[in-house]
């Protein structure tokens, strides 16, 4: 009987005097030849990226970088204010905060547009069976609402229209659109689409799944928490934070016996 295979790799190997990424020489086919936009498509998706699909991952990553103290900076402050000599521990912290709800949400909506652009009915048919069912359960709607941004979200249409002006097809770009505007006729009120349902959107045109579309996410936010690593180290929030979660949410137990 044959050995059975085992697991072998194709992202990066080496030589004695060299080092390959997806078979390309990295110093001398690498370095200084491309962005880092560009090799983080190249090594994640084993392709180089055209311009308009680097144009647009580019615009992707600098709408995820910051969101403000949202519970992804307030760990990474928190975390850091208590382990100070270890800036990653603090990143790293914040970015376990990247899931369902915040950030990470582009991976729920990127399915939902999947299945919607792949449906036999039409999207229109099958946004509104989806809008229905999620106002019927009470279930939000993925990409949808914001709580600061109204009536719009300014960035959404600016990330439809570089996609658009870099040539994609479109089709997960107008599935949104159709859902957004079945989205106001059953609510009966307009909801904007969010960055994150934009961002799922203009993804999914350039090729990255919906499984993986969480990743560049975390490669966006984590130079965003270094942002908030640097400036708690000049200008510290953390003990504020710290302070003032304690005067919110006051203790309620019994009296401690004296």
């Amino acid at each position: 009987m044959p050995p059975t295979p085992g697991p072998t790799t194709r992202l990066c190997t080496h030589s004695d005097d060299a080092l390959y990424v997806r078979d390309r020489n990295l110093v001398e086919e690498l370095m200084g030849r491309v962005t880092f936009t560009e090799m983080m498509f190249f090594h994640i998706l084993g392709r180089a990226p055209s311009p308009g699909e680097t144009a647009i991952l580019d615009a992707v990553l600098v709408t995820l970088m910051e969101h403000g103290l949202t519970p992804s900076a307030i760990a990474t402050r928190l975390v850091y204010h208590s382990s100070p000599e270890a800036l990653q521990a603090g990143v790293a912290a914040g970015l376990l905060a990247v899931g369902s709800q915040f950030v990470g949400t582009i991976e729920n909506a990127a399915q939902l547009l999947a299945r919607l652009v792949a449906d036999p009915a039409g999207v229109a048919a099958a946004a509104r069976r989806e809008v229905e069912a999620t106002q019927r359960e009470g279930r939000a709607l993925p990409g949808f609402g914001h709580h600061l941004h109204k009536p719009d979200d300014p960035r959404s249409p600016k990330l439809f229209q570089i996609a658009r002006a870099n040539g994609v097809k479109g089709a997960h770009i107008d599935a949104i659109e159709t859902l957004s505007t079945i989205v106001d006729q059953v609510h009966g009120k307009h909801l904007t689409i969010n960055a994150t349902g934009a961002v799922a959107a203009v993804l999914l045109e350039i090729g990255v799944a919906p499984e993986i579309m969480r990743g560049f996410a975390v490669i966006a936010r984590a130079a965003g928490l270094v942002a908030h690593v640097a400036e708690e180290q000049t200008a510290p929030a953390a003990r504020t934070i710290w302070d003032a979660a304690e005067q919110a949410v006051p203790y309620q137990g019994l009296a401690p016996k004296r």
